[in-house]
């Protein structure tokens, strides 16, 4: 540590290079002194020179290293995401983002969903944008659900959609709907021990050939675990990466599929398919989430406002609460 007794807090803040602060946010975004002078064009020993004079007037030493890459200290912990805040408010104040009008606008709107998310959400949000915003562009990132919130952070994403729990500073949430798991069969399907009605009797999914999809992106593996918890993980006898061949999984096999309610209800108006009830099946909250620095644009809280026009169960409505993770 530095042994300068001064605090930051009394030195003159005239006296601070304003343009180091974009310094600061880059080497806490990146992790790395070469990666941050490459996104702000700068050689290597102008960025190490920018970080010790930043260092020298915090009088801490920001970022130390380790085997991941260079890790910020508390304090830097605390200063560089507001500094990352305030240069992004002043991105877009500066780049007239205030004056959104979606019938003009070009943004380009960066997602992350699940497989399965990608087929409920993306076609009505497309045909609403194409309506609403045409000559806007629409992609979905596949991030991780543990790298959700870094990704919100440096602006890879906007937004993501999905069973998510986010706790991170900053990351902000709004309950879309809760979901819950069920069956689906074949109408040829029967139960092999007890009365056939709406829902299965543990007895009778104990005895069924299980299908569970698990996705690597913002959905998690929820489904996996409740079937751990009933004592049916072994019961599992195929696992798919995504959701796409599930529906012919079920129709030409005596296999029985878990899926969200959501999707189900949506084969079941194309497909013949039977829905089964699971027994004491829990509930999951999929939720809308963004970053702080974002939560004011104009640009973005239409988006959110589309976003939750389109998708948020009236019935959920009243437990729609955004939050700071």
């Amino acid at each position: 540590m530095r042994d300068n007794p001064k605090r930051p807090g009394l030195v003159n803040f005239r006296q601070l290079d304003l343009n180091l602060l974009r310094v600061l946010a880059a080497i806490h975004r990146t992790g790395s002194v070469t990666q941050a002078g490459q996104a702000l064009s700068l050689s290597q020993s102008a960025t190490s020179n920018a970080l010790a004079r930043l260092r020298d007037f915090f009088n801490d030493e920001l970022f130390v290293r380790s085997p991941g890459g260079l890790q910020p200290t508390r304090l830097c912990e605390i200063i560089a995401p507001a500094v990352l805040a305030q240069l992004r408010s002043l991105e877009a104040l500066v780049m007239g983002q205030e004056d959104f009008d979606p019938l003009t606008t070009n943004m380009h709107w960066k997602l992350s969903l699940s497989d399965l998310g990608e087929m409920q959400f993306l076609p009505p949000l497309a045909a609403a944008l194409r309506a609403g915003a045409p000559h806007a562009r629409l992609s979905n990132i596949s991030v991780g659900a543990a790298d959700v919130a870094t990704a919100l952070e440096t602006r890879e994403i906007d937004f993501a959609v999905g069973i998510l729990q986010p706790r991170h500073r900053g990351v902000h949430a709004e309950l879309l709907f809760r979901e819950q798991y069920v069956a689906v069969t074949s109408q040829r399907w029967r139960p092999a021990v007890g009365r056939m009605g709406r829902s299965l009797t543990p007895a009778q999914l104990a005895t069924a050939s299980l299908v569970v999809s698990s996705p690597r992106a913002t959905f998690h593996t929820s489904v996996e675990q409740m079937l751990a918890r009933m004592n049916l993980a072994d019961r599992i006898v195929l696992r798919a990466r995504h959701f796409g061949a599930l529906p012919d999984l079920a129709l030409a096999t005596d296999l029985m599929v878990i899926v969200p309610e959501a999707y189900a209800k949506n084969l079941s108006q194309r497909f013949e398919f039977r829905l089964w009830q699971l027994p004491d099946a829990p509930f999951y909250d999929v939720r809308l989430v963004w970053h702080a620095s974002t939560a004011r644009d104009p640009a973005h809280q239409w988006m959110r406002a589309l976003m939750h026009r389109l998708f948020a169960r009236p019935a959920d409505a009243k437990d729609a609460m955004p939050n700071d993770g």
